[in-house]
């Protein structure tokens, strides 16, 4: 396990939650409107125009779109509290003019600019942008880098960020597009640290939203919080927070030619669920509750097996806490997996217990490895003529 000492704010940030806490449950709320908890006012997942104003950012609770990628950036070492305001003015006039089909300002390529590509770009603030002058009593509550755990293995070059910006879109034409004009806007006062781009299914063949799957094969997004449980699970109230949300992400490499060796008999005792429907192995749909008491009638062993990631990320076994999940694919050159993203109130209450019992016990961990982590704190959504983190920078 590689462990990496915390410096500065220019050091790796954020040492890392374990092997994957919550994979078998990415994005359930990836179709649903924002703002909405109801699974029939699920709109298409595909072709829309997201507003970049809101209560909320886009981004967290839209529809999951198809290409994706986040960067993280490292600021510049004289970037002080009123140059962090000058570019977050900068970058989301930026935002505003990209998710609404128009060119950033004074872009040479403006014809690539175009509506209806289901974009989003939400922001969010590392550790190390609190560092700058006068800003470090403004951290968040429960905001905080994620304690080395027994299955990490992360490397730097998927680690850490002062800022980061996850672009949406239904094409990586659009997303390109969108890094190179929030890239070029942002190098006065910040470089690219990491960049992972992925990728999502979340439609079947007729078009229709659907959960998704991840490359283990397994549909990946079942049982994040709906209605008031998902406001809860997933909003903060504190202070310029208030609104807005906390995000893990962590990049998750699948043993893939391990994997497929299992039977799908085997595959579905280590996740809890059917590989085929994702209903629970307790019985039932994709959308019934886990039945952690039933057994099997021909051996009386648990249906649910005790160590199956399903069961060990339920919300009953741990006190109730709950993420708002949101994975994305990956394949390059690097290998294969999971970039996964879970939204909370709070990370030291809600993921870092949840991801301590994942790591003791999952048997999933046999197969996957955290090579990568970062924290970020992401402000409410902007108002017509406001822009991204004001309360915190005005």
């Amino acid at each position: 396990m590689l462990v990496m000492s915390s410096v500065s704010r220019r050091n790796v940030l954020g040492a890392g939650a374990g092997a994957v806490a919550g994979l078998g449950l990415a994005a359930h709320m990836a179709a649903l409107g924002r703002g909405t908890s109801s699974e029939a006012a699920r709109p298409q997942s595909s072709g829309q125009s997201l507003s970049p104003f809101g209560a909320h950012q886009a981004g967290v609770d839209t529809p999951v779109a198809a290409a994706h990628e986040l960067i993280a950036f490292t600021l510049h070492d004289d970037v002080d509290r009123a140059a962090l305001g000058r570019m977050m003015r900068v970058c989301s006039t930026d935002i505003a003019a990209l998710m609404q089909g128009r060119p950033a300002a004074g872009d040479t390529l403006p014809d690539m600019a175009q509506p209806n590509v289901s974009m989003s770009v939400l922001v969010g603030f590392g550790p190390g942008f609190f560092d700058v002058d006068g800003l470090r009593s403004e951290l968040p509550a429960g905001m905080q880098e994620i304690p080395p755990m027994q299955h990490d293995a992360l490397q730097p070059e998927w680690t850490g960020g002062d800022l980061l910006l996850w672009i949406s879109a239904d094409d990586f034409t659009s997303v390109t597009y969108a890094k190179r004009c929030l890239t070029r806007d942002v190098a006065p006062w910040a470089s690219v640290r990491w960049a992972q781009q992925g990728f999502w299914r979340g439609t079947d063949a007729q078009g229709q939203p659907v959960t998704g799957r991840n490359l283990f094969g397994q549909i990946d997004g079942t049982a994040n919080a709906t209605g008031a449980s998902f406001d809860g699970t997933l909003w903060s109230t504190d202070g310029w927070l208030a609104g807005g949300t906390q995000l893990v992400v962590r990049r998750i490499a699948m043993d893939l030619p391990e994997w497929d060796k299992l039977t799908r008999h085997q595959m579905e005792k280590v996740m809890g669920r059917r590989l085929d429907s994702g209903a629970p192995l307790s019985g039932g749909t994709e959308s019934t509750p886990l039945d952690l008491m039933a057994v099997n009638p021909a051996d009386g062993q648990p249906a649910i097996p005790l160590d199956a990631h399903a069961r060990l990320a339920h919300p009953s076994e741990n006190n109730g806490r709950r993420m708002h999940r949101r994975g994305i694919n990956y394949s390059d050159h690097t290998g294969t997996g999971l970039i996964f993203n879970a939204f909370q109130a709070n990370i030291a209450k809600q993921f870092i217990p949840v991801q301590r019992a994942l790591d003791d016990a999952d048997a999933l961990n046999q197969w996957t490895t955290a090579v990568g982590s970062a924290v970020f704190a992401i402000p409410r959504g902007m108002v017509e003529g406001g822009w991204i983190g004001q309360e915190l920078l005005a």
